[in-house]
């Protein structure tokens, strides 16, 4: 018998995507701006400290393959990630992207993250509801998760503004801070594509 599912059949192209004071676009990893703000967001402090990425990157070269990469995992259709940017003046702000698009069982894992000197703007909170419609609504999935390393309180108040719940503490999820050899706990947040779209207010 034979398995005619395509659990990683390609979703639509990632166009830009504009609204709530922003755009969200693909990355090129032939851009310079595009791979200085890849590498400036990775080696970020506070980035580190909450996640480890499956490729170190440390430097121009390093952040350049780690964006081509990603970039082939888009073509492929197995992932779609947005280079946030400021609808006006076109200003790198973060990522926002579904780390995982499985089209079987209609589910993503989504993720974001904000370069430090556009924090405290609710640029998080804005680009995940972007991409967050654009899922349910192109790419027609059912179901969307994220997780963040227990402990990260913003990354909470973040995922549960625009509607994803906590679902539970997963144990030994994550590695550790700059570790691939211990793990820590995770909190686990989901939304449906029948759950309510919170109303989110005009940015500070």
């Amino acid at each position: 018998m034979t398995d005619t599912h395509e659990p990683y059949a390609a979703a639509p192209p990632a166009p830009g995507l504009e609204g709530l004071g922003l755009r969200l676009r693909p990355w090129d990893p032939e851009s310079a701006a595009d791979v200085d703000a890849w590498l400036r967001g990775h080696v970020d402090p506070e980035f580190q400290r909450w996640n480890t990425p499956l490729r170190t990157i440390t430097d121009t070269a390093t952040a350049r393959e780690s964006l081509r990469a990603k970039t082939a995992d888009v073509a492929a259709g197995t992932s779609a990630i947005f280079c946030v940017t400021d609808a006006d003046d076109g200003t790198i702000l973060g990522q926002v992207g579904l780390n995982v698009i499985d089209r079987v069982q209609s589910f993503g894992n989504i993720g974001y993250w904000v370069l430090p000197e556009a924090r405290g703007h609710q640029v998080a909170t804005r680009a995940l509801l972007l991409a967050t419609r654009w899922a349910y609504a192109e790419v027609g999935l059912h179901r969307l998760e994220l997780g963040h390393a227990l402990g990260h309180e913003a990354s909470c108040r973040i995922a549960e503004r625009c509607g994803f719940l906590y679902e539970g503490t997963l144990r030994g999820a994550m590695w550790e801070a700059g570790r691939r050899d211990a793990w820590r706990d995770v909190h686990r947040h989901g939304r449906l594509a029948t759950d309510p779209e919170p109303e989110i207010g005009a940015p500070r």
